[in-house]
């Protein structure tokens, strides 16, 4: 079976004018497997996914998947299947995990067309002062899978509005929008993970629609599906936060700003190319316009009035009048 990434690679590549014996050398796919696809692609049908039979131990994948992360052996885990109810031979257990370990150490460098795709993220950098006081600090980072162009965002939570409102900086620093989005599975898009028919958040999904891209959840713990981001979120750790200081907010954004200018004017580590450059000749003008309206980010909810006629909203107080204290 061919999954999603999978085809958008196959489809990619015979974009690209690679011949279909080459493609299934690149995808370690059959040649007749690769054909039949590209045949799907070129009378323009739409992929359809096939979901796998499930195997007698898939329902249990993701404890299995811990306990391996705790360092468990075979016979250790098949114990633990054991005790807990769970009906499977050692042999059969043994061979589970074996394919787990090979799924997990296996993945193929996804090379991506022009305004094809970006990969965001969030990572964590500590405690910083934002208005006099320390407080959680991550960075956002969405990178063009192309180009590998980089924005850059230091934000103070993962809210589907922060995540949105980063997602909106991007593309306006960008100039455009990639055809499709690559996440993680992070509560701000992702309600449930799953390859095949994720469920996403509703504001992130109609703020998709609006823009116009289609984002891609990536399979759980497979950090290589955005390995593109993930670079980046680690290059940003490395080379710009670790060993500095940083007086406030202010000072923090305005050096990440310039830092994030000069980053995308580097030889890139992987393609030896200048990302500027790359995206100024190759990509700018493939991405999709911007639309005429930006989305609006809407909060609805409710809150308590207190009795000094206030009420809390993300970290500030607000006046009410008094004939409101009490009540929501």
């Amino acid at each position: 079976m061919i999954g999603v990434a999978m085809y958008i690679t196959i489809k990619s590549l015979w974009e690209r004018h690679k011949n279909k014996s080459l493609i299934a050398r690149l995808t370690g796919h059959d040649w007749k497997t690769v054909a039949k696809r590209i045949k799907e692609i070129e009378e323009g049908k739409k992929y359809s996914i096939k979901k796998p039979h499930p195997r007698t131990l898939d329902p249990y994948q993701e404890q299995i998947m811990k306990w391996l992360e705790e360092d468990l052996s075979g016979i250790r885990i098949h114990e633990k299947m054991q005790e807990e109810g769970i009906k499977a031979g050692y042999s059969t257990v043994k061979d589970y995990i074996r394919k787990i370990k090979k799924r997990e150490n296996i993945f193929i460098r996804m090379h991506t067309l022009p305004a094809e795709e970006a990969q965001v993220d969030f990572g964590y950098l500590g405690y910083t002062l934002y208005q006099g006081k320390k407080r959680k600090t991550w960075v956002f980072n969405m990178r063009l899978s192309y180009s590998r162009l980089d924005y850059y965002e230091i934000v103070y939570d993962q809210r589907v509005e922060t995540f949105i409102r980063c997602h909106i900086n991007a593309f306006n620093y960008f100039g455009g929008i990639p055809r499709y989005i690559k996440i993680d599975n992070l509560k701000a898009a992702i309600l449930k993970a799953n390859f095949y028919e994720p469920i996403y958040q509703e504001l992130y999904k109609n703020f998709a629609y609006h823009y116009g891209f289609h984002p891609l959840p990536c399979r759980v713990r497979r950090p290589n599906d955005k390995g593109k981001v993930e670079s980046g979120i680690k290059y940003v750790k490395n080379n710009f936060f670790l060993g500095r200081t940083f007086s406030g907010e202010k000072d923090l954004k305005e050096r990440l700003f310039k830092w994030n200018a000069r980053v995308n004017q580097r030889i890139h580590g992987t393609t030896r190319k200048v990302p500027q450059e790359v995206f100024e000749k190759e990509e700018k003008l493939k991405l999709k316009p911007l639309p005429l309206e930006e989305f609006k980010l809407v909060k609805v909810g409710s809150r308590k009035v207190y009795h000094d006629c206030h009420i809390y909203v993300d970290y500030n107080y607000y006046s009410v009048p008094f004939e409101y204290v009490g009540k929501e």
